[in-house]
């Protein structure tokens, strides 16, 4: 089964990447149902609005990580309880691999807890991307900040995708994360651009920020030289021994406008309903794919914390009446 052929803008549902944050400003003050209207419209122009991308998850390298990202329960910095794991063997990856697509998964994205990978450590990842690229599998890393060389290594190896997030706004940045800036993750996707890899960026809600962070996160996500390909949206999981771990949960609604923007701004780009669906209804979730959620990971685990159980997925897409993508042509 092939894939259905890639979306294109019209004069009704431009891409654009020179929005202004009045613009944004003005979709977070849009009524609820007409910005629903809106993003659901957009998101049936680019994209079937029963299908939806299920992707597989990871972690490669576990825990020990030097950063302080205040929501992470893989800092070195915080006592969470967590285990830390050495890289992984390549076979027990590509093991991993093979039983996520007979799940349904259409993309495998592999984490590691790094600052920046280096020169052994990528050497051994380049393997793992490989492999999981001849499976027919699109493949997506997250493995910290990466320069030029590393990404073209990346690409070379078969890489689709890597991901690195924002995850706020640049004025909130420093109160969530304090050992590496806001502009190094900006860095970050320029390499990887230039590299010729597609991006995917997104961020975390309720981790305190105001309105006005979400809309400036999206700005500046939207005003990249090019959108993301993937956006995922992830609402906070509160770990213990987090500095975070006592955040208050997000409104739902103000959730599902963040996913109704994001699909409005960035209409051709896969908009992912990321961590946090275990805290979700599935009332929320038929909400955030109507806005224009299109995306979701399968799978028990998001890295190190919890997510619904495939079977659970499965029957909530039966009931909405959502089907899988299918893998990509020539695909084993």
């Amino acid at each position: 089964m092939s894939i259905s052929p890639p979306p294109t803008a019209s004069s009704s549902y431009p891409v654009r990447t020179d929005w202004t944050q009045e613009e944004v400003t003005k979709l977070f003050a849009l009524p609820f149902n007409d910005l629903l209207f809106q993003a659901h419209s957009a998101h049936r122009h680019f994209f079937d609005p029963n299908q939806v991308q299920i992707s597989s998850l990871l972690s490669i390298k576990t825990g020990a990580c030097p950063e302080d990202c205040a929501y992470c329960p893989q800092s070195v910095r915080y006592q969470t309880d967590l285990e830390n794991e050495n890289l992984m063997a390549v076979d027990d990856v590509i093991a991993r691999a093979r039983a996520a697509r007979k799940n349904g998964a259409t993309r495998f994205c592999m984490g590691a807890a790094y600052r920046r990978p280096k020169a052994g450590q990528l050497e051994q990842i380049t393997a793992m991307v490989k492999a999981v690229h001849d499976l027919g599998m699109e493949t997506c890393a997250t493995l910290g900040m990466l320069d030029r060389q590393q990404a073209d290594q990346l690409k070379d190896a078969g890489l689709d995708y890597y991901n690195h997030n924002l995850d706020t706004s640049e004025s909130y940045y420093p109160e969530i994360i304090t050992t590496r800036s806001y502009q190094d993750r900006l860095d970050t996707l320029r390499a990887v651009r230039e590299a010729g890899l597609k991006v995917c960026c997104g961020g975390i809600l309720g981790m305190g920020e105001s309105r006005q962070d979400r809309i400036d996160m999206l700005h500046t996500m939207a005003t990249l030289p090019e959108h993301p390909g993937s956006v995922p949206i992830n609402q906070l999981i509160q770990v213990a021994g987090t500095p975070l771990e006592d955040a208050t949960d997000i409104d739902p609604i103000d959730f599902v406008t963040v996913i109704a923007v994001a699909r409005l701004l960035m209409p051709a780009s896969h908009i992912r309903l990321s961590a946090g669906r275990t805290r979700m209804s599935e009332e929320m979730q038929a909400l955030c794919f109507f806005a224009g959620a299109n995306s979701v990971f399968f799978g028990e685990k998001l890295l190190t914390t919890d997510n619904p159980d495939s079977h659970s997925d499965r029957l909530l897409l039966q009931k909405l009446g959502m089907r899988p993508e299918p893998l990509r042509a020539g695909s084993l």
